[in-house]
């Protein structure tokens, strides 16, 4: 008998430590269950956890929230913070105006009367629509709530992100098997926040999270305030919560939360410019090869004070110190590889803060410029496209239509994957990938020389094919300095999963006369919904004009003159005029550029 009394006990005393609960909220009384571990103590944390759509609260905490050996309760007793489980009207969540907000502002209110709450470390999250509010309560109350975590929901209308709040916390779990809230919307979520928090826009993982097989931590920070947003990505879980003991949600949500707090006592920093991510690809002579000058900005502030001064790092070297604004320094003279650019805040009471950007500089000779052509679904960084309706920049993730990487799976197949781009309206140039574009986060620099550009291009939904003109043009990308048609002989036939042979490789060759910025800019036809996939393009530099050289302007070519390209081959020109613009070696003594 006493076997059996004992765990009854136990049990009872749990139910009545989760204590249910109302408040009048807007004239409507509202429902909620609490747990206070004892000895609880003041100014500790408090967690708000909201269920998903037709559950309510005693499910999510009785239900979602145990297995054999973990609790959310043991969780709340060990670390000593507050959970709240609310219930919504109707057992859903008002996901776009003020009716639940309000609810939460009205708990927070009575945490801190009830037990003396710390108001700087309250935290939100929410399973399946209760996700769906997390992320709505990101932009409505991001001054109450010092971190956020929503789990298996997002917003199904597409994430927003308010440029007036600060950095935001995210910690979000989501299976790769849910049916009801796909994984496929995660990545587009979340790329939202990366941005608008300042966090690098490549990933760092952890396969086998805390030693399971079954889970995969992505982390993409840190950013601006030092500001992380993390995916725990479960593979094949379903629409449900994790209890794993080696990865219990509870605890996952409070290791995440714990390390955030609104009332920071250290300054806010961010670097405006340039983005994470950035890249600069420079082309030239071996040894000789220059980056353009980066200009570094940051904007720093503080709550409790003033701030002192902000140094700029380029790595652990020092480039500038500001002790006032507009706080901004530059990077000359950068070799290649990859640069952290660091933006330190000090205040007046000493305390520092730090914002972090990396970019990457590349001198190559030969640049797989399609190598990140690897992610179905995305646009890769460096990369802007338009389709005469919508323009879109990488990094991007999650698109199910319209210009992105298409992933093929036919066999046999010409290619993994393609970029894949189209012309709506059928006007010329209306329809267009291009790579080095500024918003693309890519710039690519040529230095005066012969250059030769290998691609296969394909059609994808063109039973007739369509002509695709390819173009290197200035940096705004809107002068051309060559181009080249080609007509692809290959359809695909608008199924990734159909079978295709690998489009025959071509080659586009041309001469930059002057060092500058370019891009590399690919045309469908003028004709409405034309499109195009790109599944290979790698520029290359065969010759460099000797930069001891100087070169000379030349309006028209000099009739009776032996003319050789930059790889030293003699021309056989009967008529002068015919040479087109580029850059010759004339009688084997002089260089011209002929305009």
């Amino acid at each position: 008998m006493k076997q059996i009394l004992f765990p009854l006990i136990m049990l009872m005393a749990a139910a009545l430590s989760m204590k249910a609960d109302n408040i009048t909220v807007d004239g409507t009384s509202r429902s909620y269950n609490v747990y206070a571990p004892k000895n609880l103590g003041e100014n500790r944390p408090l967690l708000i956890f909201c269920h998903g759509y037709n559950q309510d609260a005693n499910w999510m905490q009785n239900s979602e929230f145990k297995n054999d050996k973990v609790s959310m309760e043991k969780v709340c007793d060990t670390a000593k913070f507050v959970v709240v489980f609310p219930n919504g009207i109707n057992k859903s969540w008002d996901t776009s105006g003020n009716r639940d907000i309000n609810f939460v502002k009205a708990i927070i209110n009575k945490m801190v009367t009830q037990h003396k709450i710390d108001r700087n470390r309250v935290y939100l999250g929410g399973f399946s629509m209760g996700g769906m509010f997390t992320y709505h309560a990101m932009n409505q109350i991001p001054d109450l709530i010092a971190a956020f975590c929503p789990v298996s929901g997002y917003p199904m209308g597409g994430a927003t992100a308010n440029a007036k709040t600060r950095p935001i916390p995210i910690l979000h779990i989501h299976g790769t098997g849910d049916g009801t809230c796909t994984f496929s919307g995660v990545q587009p979520a979340l790329n939202v926040w990366i941005k608008h928090n300042g966090c690098p826009t490549k990933d760092k993982v952890v396969s086998k999270y805390n030693g399971f097989s079954g889970a995969k931590m992505h982390t993409w920070g840190p950013g601006n305030d030092g500001v992380e947003v993390k995916l725990l990505e479960l593979a094949d879980k379903g629409h449900w919560i994790c209890k794993e003991t080696q990865v219990y949600t509870g605890k996952e949500i409070w290791n995440f939360c714990k390390n955030y707090s609104l009332n920071k006592t250290t300054p806010n920093v961010s670097i405006t410019a340039p983005k994470t991510g950035q890249k600069l690809v420079s082309f030239g002579p071996k040894g000789e090869t220059t980056f353009a000058d980066i200009t570094i900005t940051a904007t720093a502030d503080d709550s409790n004070g003033s701030v002192e001064k902000v140094e700029f790092y380029d790595g652990a070297t020092l480039l500038a110190t500001c002790t006032a604004k507009p706080y901004k320094a530059t990077l000359t003279g950068a070799k290649a590889g990859k640069h952290t650019l660091k933006a330190v805040a000090t205040d007046n009471d000493g305390e520092t803060s730090t914002a972090s950007v990396e970019v990457t500089l590349q001198a190559p000779s030969s640049f797989t410029v399609s190598s990140e052509f690897t992610e179905g679904g995305a646009l890769p960084a460096g990369w802007t496209t338009y389709d005469s309706q919508d323009r879109r920049t990488g990094y991007g993730n999650g698109f199910t239509q319209g210009c992105r990487v298409l992933q093929f799976t036919g066999s046999p197949r010409g290619f993994n994957y393609g970029l894949y781009f189209r012309n709506i309206s059928g006007k010329a140039h209306q329809g267009w990938a291009k790579y080095g574009l500024s918003d693309g986060g890519t710039t690519l620099t040529l230095a005066p020389g012969h250059y030769m550009l290998k691609y296969k291009i394909c059609n994808w939904n063109m039973s007739d094919y369509g002509d695709v003109e390819l173009s290197i043009e200035k940096g705004t990308g809107s002068t051309s300095i060559a181009s080249q048609t080609y007509r692809p002989n290959i359809n695909i036939g608008n199924v990734a999963s159909n079978s295709f042979n690998s489009p025959e490789q071509q080659t586009f060759e041309f001469d930059i006369t002057e060092k500058g910025d370019y891009v590399i800019a690919i045309y469908s036809a003028a004709a409405e919904w034309s499109d195009c996939i790109v599944g290979q393009l790698i520029l290359s530099a065969t010759s460099f004009v000797d930069t001891g050289i100087g070169i000379t302007n030349c309006q028209q070519p000099v009739a009776n003159s032996q003319y050789y390209d930059l790889q030293g081959r003699k021309l056989s020109v009967s008529n002068p005029s015919g040479l087109r613009k580029g850059i010759y070696i004339k009688d084997g003594k002089k260089i011209f550029k002929l305009r």
